[in-house]
């Protein structure tokens, strides 16, 4: 998926690609500007207790019927800084002592989504980008608009 500016006037968002692409507790990449994205959709925003039962439509590739909040939704660099490869939408998502991360599907490497930290090499930081859903987009925000 590549990334295209919206609607006129707001030049500091840029979709990413919709709604309907995200698959939840899973990872999808965009494109934009020569950066692969990874996009990570968690079912169950932050704080949640208990996991998604297997039966909820909200599983697996299945629609997300529930509303959706920016609350859920992560994007990192796709990049793996230690393998070199473009592999980390690809990662299983998870909680690893309380932090929600995504493991690395070559070396195993546990990334945090919040702010894309190494858990196991603290020196090795994945890039954050701001993303929000705005009605069925996924955007790309402006740096100072999302205030990271």
């Amino acid at each position: 998926m590549s990334g295209t500016a919206i609607a006129p006037g707001t030049e500091a968002r840029i979709r990413l690609c919709s709604r309907q692409d995200l698959v939840a507790n899973s990872g999808i990449v965009a494109w934009h500007q020569g950066h692969q994205i990874a996009i990570f959709l968690l079912a169950q925003p932050p704080g949640s207790v208990g996991p998604v039962p297997p039966e909820s439509s909200e599983v697996a590739g299945a629609p997300f019927a529930s509303p959706i909040t920016s609350d859920g939704l992560y994007a990192l660099d796709n990049r793996d800084p230690f393998s070199g490869a473009n592999v980390i939408g690809r990662g299983i998502v998870g909680d690893l002592g309380g932090e929600l991360v995504v493991a690395s599907p070559i070396y195993k490497q546990h990334f945090r989504l919040r702010d894309g930290q190494c858990l196991e090499a603290p020196d090795q930081r994945l890039r954050c980008w701001p993303v929000a859903l705005e009605g069925d987009d996924v955007v790309l925000l402006a740096e100072a608009a999302a205030g990271r």
